[in-house]
């Protein structure tokens, strides 16, 4: 016969793993259940598009692009201004020879086939005598004052034009100058995050995986300091040749003025001279007169 406590044991096992058993039972059939919904979705999402990946070497050769960019521009801007300042340079030089030669502030204003800087403001200081010479001047704001402060004023407003005229495009060197080798840096650095992220999708530390990324980008700094330095020096010298033209036409500007003091602030027009010629004449006649009166009195003859 059976012993009782070992009969009731088994039962409570067997009790025990009936509702497990269906419980594992009904989990596989839901599993099944599942399985062709799951493969859908699996499906569904690999044949989703997927949004393109910007990878570091198009940043690296986009920061490259800019780069040289720069360098044309900062090279054209270098040959322009240096022909412009050489044009100048020789302009004032030929005015100023003819202007100082001159016999004098009259056959000066008469100088023609003129060119430059210098040349530009005689021209307006001329125009401006003229224009006051015989109260023809407009009765307006513009031409309030003596006629010392409307030639001050017009050679000041000459001035200005000049010098913006010199100034032109270094606004932009100076720009590429600042900024090109903060370019370069940020094409280096995207670089070689990216060489960092092949090498740990890799899971190698090669020299072959390392070089090729982290050499392309250090060559975006290098590339940004051989743009910057030429911006900076052509910047500078060009600044230096400014001050230099500035001063020149400040102090012939001054001498203008100070001849123009001298002359009363007047120019003669064209055709004015024919005044003096005719008195001339006039006095050249009086002595004739006066010798013909004496023979006339010499011969008895009352006049």
């Amino acid at each position: 016969m059976a012993d009782p406590t070992t009969a009731a044991a088994e039962i409570s096992q067997a009790a025990t793993q009936t509702p497990i058993a269906g419980a594992v039972t009904g989990a596989q059939s839901v599993a099944t259940d599942l399985a062709p919904a799951a493969a859908n979705v699996a499906s569904s999402v690999a044949s989703a598009p997927v949004a393109p990946e910007i990878t570091s070497g198009l940043i690296v050769d986009g920061t490259l692009d800019v780069l040289i960019a720069f360098s044309v521009v900062t090279w054209a801007l270098i040959l322009i201004k240096g022909i412009q300042h050489l044009r100048i340079g020789y302009h004032n030089r030929a005015y100023s020879k003819k202007f100082w030669s001159a016999k004098d502030f009259q056959a000066a204003s008469a100088l023609q086939d003129n060119q430059g800087p210098a040349a530009r403001i005689a021209e307006v200081g001329f125009a401006t005598l003229l224009e006051t010479d015989g109260g023809t001047t407009t009765h307006d704001l513009e031409h309030t004052g003596e006629r010392q402060e409307l030639l001050d004023r017009r050679l000041r407003q000459q001035l200005q034009k000049e010098r913006g005229s010199l100034e032109s495009g270094l606004a932009i060197l100076a720009t590429i100058g600042s900024i090109s080798p903060f370019v370069g840096l940020f094409g280096t650095v995207w670089g070689i995050m990216g060489a960092l992220t092949n090498i740990s999708k890799s899971g190698s530390a090669n020299l072959e995986v390392v070089a090729g990324p982290i050499g392309e980008a250090l060559v975006a700094t290098a590339i940004g300091i051989a743009v910057a330095v030429p911006a900076v020096i052509g910047y500078n010298f060009f600044i230096r040749r400014n001050k230099v033209v500035w001063a020149f036409l400040d102090d012939f500007a001054v001498e203008f003025g100070h001849l123009a003091l001298k002359t009363s602030f007047l120019i003669k027009r064209a055709g004015s001279t024919s005044a003096p010629s005719s008195r001339g004449e006039t006095l050249v006649k009086k002595p004739a007169l006066k010798s013909n009166h004496e023979d006339l009195e010499t011969n008895g003859v009352q006049v």
